[in-house]
């Protein structure tokens, strides 16, 4: 008997929730084959059989288990079930088939049959659009007695029906307890303790995109041609970003102890919302990539959040990050640090909103983001001057070619 115990899945993990089996006791399984997921507070892991043989599970979904733990066993003396398909059972149908000619010996039967059937066949059915109402509410016509003639469901009887569904769902007072998984709880505990361990301030601004969807419209056709991806907004966010991180370099600094640690590279972590919670997989240098890698590692990042398939090492460090709350529709938030970072980059939806420019009202596509920081690290002159510097980038993107240098300054040898 092979004992299938729960691996090690990292340094810092002593235990993992059992979250969802995909065989159960009793089955077969071959060599490699997938028999569990697990979910630890960073990640989910696939569990697979070491061997070929009877499983029997020794856990069950939900439980909480301890690395080493004996999670199933597998029988690899047991042999495989034969499947026999030379033996076929006759179905109700099949059997059906013989009545008729049983009927021919004895016309009694058939005749007594075509009766019952005359007699039940409109009883409980519902006409086609009673079907329609009945199918789009859920509900069961077996558990309507129909007003039509010989008993068949009419619309006015599903309309009734669907009325009473609707009142008894307007009252329904339900309660759920769902049990907070282990990546929900480690969550929780990071965002508590990010808001009682750190001096946490936000700062706003607000960004004209116009510049910025500009250029996407005229050059995205190119661009997903050229590099098949497309060209979205967080690329820019990203290269601004790191823009502002190299000329405020607390702003992408860690508090150990009494020490600060700089960083000359940009890790920048991205919030992620994945099916089991809040991920930050994090783009590596991202000062040095161009951005269509940029936004191919945005897409490949995102693809296996979404799938629960992210590595502890693809979520580990991270310097500074940025969250979009704007894809669900907010219009501005107070984003929480994400430990031990020293500062997160909140971006939010594009409204369009009257504004002053060159003396004249007119019209822009408008952002606003929020900057929050550690005080501890960082004053306030520089987190106002990072997020000027991110505006400054958003709204003439050419500084990103010259590091967020005047180009004109550039050309003229002004320092």
């Amino acid at each position: 008997m092979l004992q299938i115990k729960v691996p090690t899945v990292g340094e810092s993990i002593s235990e993992v929730t059992l979250s969802r089996w995909n065989k159960n006791t009793g089955d077969y399984v071959e060599m490699d084959e997938l028999l569990c997921e697990l979910e630890s507070d960073k990640a989910t892991f696939e569990l697979n059989a070491e061997a070929a043989g009877i499983l029997t599970t020794k856990g069950n979904e939900g439980d909480t288990l301890k690395i080493g733990d004996v999670i199933a066993e597998i029988d690899t003396d047991a042999v495989k079930p034969f499947s026999d398909d030379t033996k076929k059972v006759k179905s109700p149908e099949s059997k059906s088939k013989d009545k008729p000619k049983e009927a021919i010996k004895n016309p009694e039967i058939l005749k007594s049959d075509l009766k019952e059937t005359k007699k039940s066949y409109a009883t409980g059915t519902p006409s086609v659009a009673a079907g329609k109402i009945l199918a789009e509410k859920g509900i069961d016509a077996g558990s309507i007695v129909g007003s039509g003639k010989d008993g068949r469901i009419t619309k006015g009887d599903a309309l009734k029906a669907e009325l009473k569904v609707t009142l008894n769902e307007s009252k329904t007072r339900n309660e759920r307890i769902v049990k907070m998984t282990s990546l929900r709880k480690t969550v929780s505990k990071r965002l508590v303790a990010a808001k009682n361990e750190t001096a946490m301030l936000t700062t706003f601004n607000e960004v004209d995109m116009k510049p910025i969807m500009d250029l996407r419209t005229q050059y995205k056709t190119q661009f997903k041609d050229a590099f098949g991806v497309n060209l979205g907004f967080m690329s820019f966010f990203t290269k601004s970003v790191c823009v502002a991180l190299q000329q405020f370099p607390a702003v992408n600094a860690y508090l150990s102890g009494e020490e600060i640690i700089y960083h000359d590279f940009c890790d920048i972590s991205i919030a992620v919302s994945a099916p089991k919670g809040l991920v930050v997989p994090v783009i590596r240098n991202a000062e040095s990539l161009s951005m269509a890698e940029i936004e191919a590692e945005i897409m490949r990042l995102a693809t296996k959040a979404r799938d629960n398939k992210l590595s502890l090492e693809e979520m580990s460090g991270g310097t500074f990050t940025i969250t979009n709350g704007g894809i669900f529709g907010s219009m501005l938030s107070t984003p929480i640090i994400n430990p031990p970072q020293s500062a997160i980059l909140g971006m939010h939806n594009i409204v369009e909103r009257a504004v002053v420019i060159n003396g004249q009202v007119v019209v822009r596509p408008i952002m606003y983001v929020a900057l929050s920081y550690d005080h501890r690290i960082i004053d306030g002159k520089e987190s106002v001057g990072f997020l000027i510097k991110v505006k400054e980038c958003l709204e003439n993107p050419a500084l990103l070619l010259t590091q967020g240098n005047d180009p004109n300054k550039i050309l003229l040898g002004l320092p």
